[in-house]
This record gives C-alpha cells, structure tokens and sequence, in this order.
C-alpha cells in the first residue's frame, strides 16, 4: 500500500509540472502537448482601410450573424447556403466572405468561385488571391463603397486604418 501511495504522489507530481510548464508562457517548448497559437488573421487586400473593416464584420457578424447573412445574399447575390457554408469553415472569417462575394461582384464572377479561390491557399492574402484570379487594379474603389453603403444598412461607423472613427 505504501508503494502505491508513492507512485501516486510521483505521478501527481510530474502532472502537475507538466501542467504548469504547459500554462507558462516562458517555460521552454518541449512540443508534447502544447498547441501552437496561430498568429491573427490578416486579410492583405492592398489595403489598410479594407482590412481594418474585414476584422470589424469578424465582430459584427459574431454578434449580428443573421444580419450579416443577409446583407451578403441580398447585396452581394450569394447564395444563403454557400454563406452559411463558408461561415462554418473553420478557415474562413466573415470578412473573407463578404470581401469574397464583394470581388466576385466587381469582377462578374461567382462568390464560390472566388471564395474556392481562396480556399486554395489560406496562409496568402486577399491580394495574392486577386492576382491569381487576374483582377485588374482599381477594383478598391469598388469594394470601398460596397462596404460603405453595408455600414449605412446596419447603422455601424466606418473607421479608419487605426481602427478610429473614420471622418467621412
């Protein structure tokens, strides 16, 4: 009996340690068990203004998700399912989707399409992804006021690159 208890502590005792290796940021990475943080999502369109409104429809649609939903299949003529579909791909951000079916819009392609074509390759940006698709330059100014008359609808400021209240 007396062994076992030893053992017990012995165990106890290495679970615990490793545990708290685990939860400490500066203990050295010994890789069993310990799960890689993944770095934050970019969206690299091209530009900084886009981008910064990409991350706000992340928490937009976090909360308001029916209303994102339907912005996209009235506005952008997505279909419902591939929205819906393309919300639950562990991939793809909400700002993803609506910038997908917001291109597909200006370049006459469907947002499957586009949204196939960033599938390809998740770890490139939006702007790789357009250079892929062979999409003329200028096409900002397009998706600029797609986002624009979307924040007006859903009665939400527009901010700036920094994230501040944009003076438009």
């Amino acid at each position: 009996m007396r062994l076992s208890s030893a053992v017990l502590c012995l165990l106890l005792s290495a679970a615990g340690v490793h545990a708290q290796d685990a939860a400490d940021p500066s203990a050295p990475d010994t890789g069993a068990g310990v799960a890689a943080v993944p770095a934050p999502w970019q969206p690299r369109t091209g530009s900084d203004w886009i981008d910064a409104h990409l991350h706000d429809m992340d928490a937009y649609a976090a909360r308001y998700r029916d209303a994102f939903v339907d912005e996209i299949v009235r506005y952008h003529e997505a279909p419902r399912a591939l929205v819906v579909e393309a919300l639950a791909d562990p991939v793809l951000h909400a700002g993803d989707v609506y910038y997908a079916c917001s291109l597909a819009g200006a370049i006459g392609r469907s947002c499957r399409t586009v949204l196939e074509a960033r599938r390809l390759d998740p770890s490139e940006g939006w702007e790789a992804v357009a250079a892929r698709l062979e999409v003329a330059t200028g096409i900002d100014r397009r998706i600029r006021g797609d986002i624009a008359e979307s924040y007006v609808r859903w009665g939400r400021p527009l901010v700036d690159a920094a994230g501040r209240r944009d003076a438009r």
